[in-house]
């Protein structure tokens, strides 16, 4: 397939990547030209502008940091959407709000355009393994014209629904369920420190209770306080609780963790660790708890 690709970022380099492995012709755009210089030696073409990366691609993905660059890229001065053939797929895997979700898909009907959510799951070297897990929602018969991608880019999909802004709901919901065991492994290592037992004993304990990658990875790192180089930034971690907590509000659901979990990533980004590990949350429990 002919690919334009928005956003060659930490997780968009090593997507795009596998993409082109499974011999698909990219044309990527990113607002920093030179991060995306490596792909052109991959076989990709490095583009100026939105319109030549969206002109004349069967399929369009856009990999963006958050919701205003992606509204500022699709429906702002560039306007990517504008740019689209009628019968090319916009295949949006950024996490992004459910409220810009629904405007995408309200932008992309007006003009005919097929449009599927589908972010996903995984740090930079997941996506570089092409172990992704994607969460998919959208017209059946556009899923299906995406699975030659999504089977490039990871271990598999779940489709969960037909409207696109579900995908991005399950995925702010996932991320939540991730940002509070970090939360509360944080909470319970700075327990651990306080009564003089071993982080990484007692990580091992939670890894036997779990059997979980994600207790096993993140455990590791908050054991060893090992916050760089960051998989996840915290201030993304701070992004999605504040999207969790947009999407509950909207649906009348009260999510009083949340609130707790938006307090704690703001205290961290005052502490100066937006750019490390979102892990490093834990460090605001050490912190609370009197520790080091």
């Amino acid at each position: 397939m002919t690919i334009g690709f928005l956003g060659a970022g930490n997780m968009g380099e090593p997507m795009a990547r596998n993409l082109l492995r499974a011999g698909h012709q990219l044309r990527i755009f990113n607002r920093t030209r030179a991060r995306a210089a490596p792909l052109e030696e991959a076989g990709a073409r490095v583009v100026s502008s939105v319109s030549e990366a969206v002109i004349g691609a069967e399929v369009l993905i856009t990999m963006l940091a958050n919701d205003d660059a992606v509204r500022e890229t699709l429906l702002g001065v560039s306007a990517a959407i504008d740019a689209l053939s009628g019968d090319a797929i916009h295949i949006s895997m950024s996490t992004i709000s459910v409220r810009l979700s629904k405007e995408l898909a309200r932008e992309h009907a007006r003009r005919g355009q097929p449009f599927v959510a589908a972010p996903v799951l995984g740090r930079p070297d997941a996506a570089a393994e092409k172990r992704l897990w994607i969460i998919a929602s959208g017209a059946r018969a556009t899923i299906a014209r995406c699975t030659p991608i999504f089977d490039a880019l990871g271990r598999g999909a779940s489709i969960v629904g037909e409207q696109p802004w579900q995908a991005n709901v399950a995925k702010i919901a996932v991320n939540f369920t991730l940002a509070a065991a970090l939360e509360a492994m944080g909470e319970a290592t700075a327990l651990i420190r306080k009564s003089d037992v071993e982080p990484r004993v007692f990580m091992e304990v939670l890894n036997a209770l779990f059997g979980s990658l994600v207790y096993e990875n993140y455990g590791r790192m908050i054991a060893d306080r090992a916050f760089e180089p960051a998989g996840f930034r915290l201030a993304l971690g701070l992004k999605d609780v504040g999207l969790a907590l947009d999407a509950s509000r909207d649906a009348a659901v009260p999510m009083p963790m949340a609130g707790v979990m938006r307090d704690q990533f703001l205290s961290a980004v005052a502490h100066g660790l937006e750019d490390v590990d979102w892990s490093a949350i834990s460090e605001i429990a050490a912190r609370n708890a009197g520790l080091t």
